[in-house]
């Protein structure tokens, strides 16, 4: 499917923007200078025609993102948590994405339950709700069940989403493709890898199994973590289309003035909001990847509610440790540790000069550094990282993609609880309480037990190891020329068996 067809499918996103007017304010917001956007009328008029018509009814951003489809609002729900970024008008506007996009009929809903669970929704639910809340993927029921009483939200998949999701992805790898192969010093990013990512995390989000599970998952990590609650699924009621989970009682994190009105401390709130998702992410290795104000609450008490796990993101222990040690630095001003860290980590290649990368990096952290708290942004940081990334050849690392994105969106959510937010001076505690914690002597004492332990379940079988290949050598290469085989590694992994042992029996 990802042929030249999907020049139409570009095409069309370009001529309804113009024909809904959402280029202008695109290019307003995005500080374009006259000459492109000359260019980009000139391109967009003789295609008007085509592009689709959307909702008179709504703004013409988000009049253009609906109709194009579900990963055009998707992206519009990113930039909606972003006013420093877009503005705060055309944030207000695509507010709307996130919880309030035209429902498909109650009556649709009902029949994919019921064939999904093969029970008619009587039998399960005392009530159903018309829907509460409508996004691009799903939409979202308030019901009771029949045999508890318990109220339980009903998410359920729209009808066809998954085929017009892969449309827009298909388009999505085409446009990739076309800007490899026309700028080649585009590679470096691999845009047809982060499209891969992409579209990976959509699909996972279009199985609601899935995200049953990443519920139940985050729930149990999260338990003790005070201010925070999850909503907990019920399996017996959830499958590929749809999933019953806890209802989720509470304010919307949008809502300020009645966040205000029920005496919530918003400074208090958006530092939670971005401390917590720094421990889940640096403490867990799992956080939730879609942390905008349409998925979070204030309950009655203070506490977060959190819900809508479609989206998660799962980092193994290096890349934490990586991660933990490049924003400390950062936080210490520490430029030559952060620069030592990217070389460590193989994200700049080892032939580059790590002093000049260093100057480059102050380059990027002092002038943020020296703003009034207000103006200090992670997605100016990011911006000034990209130009230096540029510079020293380092490629798109796709397993950072999730992270970054998140951290920005969750950036964006803390600003519009606390416009003078320092999410440096916020984010320090959950950063040194990781580094104390992982990494020094102690981690790396952790590290060799854990090392002793994989060794010491190939135990039994490092002899044979060793003898199979011992004579896989000497029946391949003619002894008088072979060298001896280095086993060390074998011999010297059955000590340190021994060594995790004791170092484990002093621990």
């Amino acid at each position: 499917m990802r042929g030249p067809h999907n020049i139409i499918r570009l095409v069309r996103t370009l001529a309804t923007m113009e024909r809904t007017g959402a280029i202008n304010q695109v290019l307003a917001a995005m500080d374009a200078p006259p000459r492109l956007r000359a260019v980009a009328r000139i391109l967009g008029w003789p295609f008007k025609w085509l592009g689709l018509k959307g909702d008179p009814a709504l703004p013409p951003i988000t009049r253009a993102l609906t109709a194009l489809g579900p990963a055009y609002i998707k992206f519009g729900q990113i930039l909606s948590t972003r006013p420093d970024i877009v503005g705060e008008e055309m944030a207000d506007q695509l507010k709307y994405l996130q919880d309030k996009l035209p429902p498909f009929p109650v009556e649709v809903a009902k029949a994919t339950i019921a064939a999904e669970l093969m029970v008619p929704v009587d039998q399960l639910f005392s009530e159903f709700s018309e829907p509460v809340a409508a996004a691009s993927i799903a939409q979202v029921h308030r019901a009771r069940l029949a045999t508890t009483d318990e109220e339980v939200a009903v998410k359920v998949l729209r009808p066809g989403i998954e085929r017009a999701f892969r449309k827009d992805i298909d388009a999505f790898y085409f446009a990739a493709r076309a800007i490899e192969t026309l700028s080649p010093s585009s590679r470096r990013l691999r845009p047809m890898e982060v499209i891969r990512h992409f579209e990976g995390v959509v699909m996972g989000e279009l199985d609601l199994r899935l995200e049953a599970a990443a519920a139940a998952e985050f729930a149990a990590n999260t338990a003790q973590d005070e201010g925070l609650r999850v909503p907990k699924p019920v399996w017996a009621l959830s499958s590929r289309q749809v999933m019953t989970i806890d209802w989720a009682e509470g304010i919307a994190l949008a809502d300020n003035a009645a966040l205000d009105a029920a005496g919530h401390d918003r400074v208090a709130l958006g530092q939670r909001v971005l401390q917590l998702f720094l421990q889940h992410a640096l403490r867990d290795g799992y956080f939730h990847a879609d942390m905008h104000q349409g998925n979070l609450k204030v309950a009655a008490d203070g506490a977060l509610v959190a819900y809508d796990f479609g989206i998660m993101g799962r980092l193994d222990v290096y890349t934490r440790r990586v991660y933990a040690e490049i924003l400390f630095g950062f936080i210490r001003k520490d430029y030559r540790r952060v620069a030592e860290v990217h070389f460590e980590a193989g994200y700049v290649p080892a032939d580059r000069d790590i002093d000049e990368f260093a100057r480059a990096l102050r380059v990027v952290g002092e002038p943020i550094f020296g703003m009034e708290a207000s103006r200090i942004s992670m997605a100016r940081l990011l911006s000034y990282l990209f130009e230096v990334t540029e510079k020293f050849g380092m490629e798109t690392r796709t397993e950072l993609i999730l992270l970054q994105r998140t951290m920005v969106v969750v950036e964006g959510v803390a600003r519009s609880l606390d416009p003078h937010i320092n999410i440096w001076q916020v984010a320090r505690p959950v950063v040194e309480d990781y580094i104390k914690t992982n990494i020094g002597p102690r981690a790396l004492l952790r590290d060799l037990v854990l090392t002793a332990q994989v060794l010491g379940r190939f135990g039994p079988r490092l002899p044979g190891m060793v003898e199979a290949r011992l004579i896989r050598q000497t029946t391949t290469t003619p002894a008088p020329q072979q060298k001896p085989h280095p086993v060390w590694w074998m011999i010297g992994g059955g000590a340190l068996v021994g060594c995790g042992v004791l170092i484990g029996a002093l621990l």
